[in-house]
C-alpha cells in the first residue's frame, strides 16, 4: 500500500496532574486540527455527552475547564500518522507515532482509568504501547465512539455506557 497525504499531527494532553481518567481517541479528525479543538466535529457527540455528564457547555475554553475539573483528561493514543482524510480505518499504521504514555503515566498519579473513544483507539494502543507501561492499578475501558461513522448505536445507549464508566471514578 502507497502512502499518501499529509502527516496529521494530534494535540497534547489536555489535562490537570489530578486527572483520575484519560479518554483516548485515536488521532484528531481534519476538522479537529483545522479547529485545534478536540472533537470539532459537529456531528461527534463526544461534547453533548461531555456537556450531559460533566456539564461541559460553552466555548470550547469552558467545555474543556469542566472537564478537567472533573478530573478528566483528553488526548489521543497516536501522536501523528498520515491519514487520507478523517477515517479511522485510513489510519496508515506504518507512519504512525505513539504518543508518550510513560511521561503522562509518570506525572498524572493519580490516574485510575483509561477510557477508549472507540474500538480503534483501544486496539492501537494494546498494539503499540508497550505492555508495563500502564500500572496494572489502572483500569482500561473500550467506550462506544462518539464519531459520526459510529452511528450504529443510539445516542442514549452511548450516554449510558459512558455515564457508567466516568460516574464510577469521578463525580460527574
Amino acid at each position: 500500500m502507497s502512502q499518501q497525504g499529509e502527516r496529521s499531527s494530534g494535540f497534547p494532553p489536555l489535562a490537570r496532574d489530578d486527572a483520575r481518567i484519560l479518554i483516548l481517541g485515536s488521532l484528531p479528525s481534519q476538522r479537529s486540527i483545522a479547529a485545534n479543538e478536540y472533537y470539532a466535529h459537529p456531528q461527534n457527540v463526544f461534547w453533548r455527552i461531555m456537556s450531559a455528564l460533566a456539564g461541559a457547555d460553552g466555548n470550547y475554553s469552558e467545555r474543556c475547564r469542566a472537564l478537567t475539573s472533573h478530573g478528566i483528561a483528553l488526548w489521543d493514543v497516536l501522536a501523528s500518522s498520515i491519514r487520507p482524510g478523517s477515517l479511522d480505518a485510513d489510519i496508515q499504521m506504518s507512519t504512525a507515532e505513539v504518543n508518550d504514555f510513560k511521561q503522562f503515566l509518570t506525572v498524572h498519579t493519580a490516574l485510575e482509568r483509561i477510557c477508549f473513544n472507540g474500538q480503534k483507539a483501544a486496539s492501537i494502543f494494546s498494539k503499540r504501547v508497550p505492555e508495563g507501561i500502564v500500572d496494572s492499578r489502572i483500569e482500561l475501558i473500550t467506550l462506544p465512539s462518539t464519531s459520526p461513522a459510529h452511528a450504529a448505536m443510539h445516542f442514549d445507549e452511548k450516554l449510558e455506557r459512558w455515564r457508567t464508566a466516568l460516574t464510577a471514578v469521578c463525580a460527574v
